[in-house]
């Protein structure tokens, strides 16, 4: 199972959602590993070093800082961003998807938008 790193200004509501419909979801905060208020290339070096991927609605710096990562050859096992306004049913729906069915590696070094539709 994909294992996540939420970002600090992810939407509780996703992460609540989440515990509610898979309670075994391997799915920790940034404030959880001592991350709180961390810069963006120090969160995607924990997540990389930590083999998860990172789930934010930071498109904006995040998105650049990974892209940064991929270009160099450095790990960057994943980052799912969402989109502006996404609707929180969609996106759980789509974070759950994920997790459940990716292969171990199969989002290294992938940017990829929620919800998929």
């Amino acid at each position: 199972m994909l294992k996540f790193l939420a970002d600090e200004n992810l939407d509780n509501d996703i992460l609540r959602g989440l515990e509610l419909r898979n309670p075994g979801l391997d799915i920790l905060r940034v404030q959880d590993v001592g991350l709180s208020g961390a810069e963006d290339r120090e969160v995607l070096e924990w997540a990389a070093q930590n083999g998860r991927a990172v789930v934010s609605d930071d498109r904006r710096t995040l998105a650049h800082f990974a892209t940064q990562r991929v270009e160099a050859r450095k790990k960057m096992p994943g980052l799912f961003l969402l989109r502006r306004k996404a609707p929180l049913g969609p996106v759980i729906d789509d974070l759950l998807l994920l997790a459940e069915c990716s292969r171990e590696g199969e989002w290294e070094g992938r940017i990829l938008y929620l919800p998929l539709r």
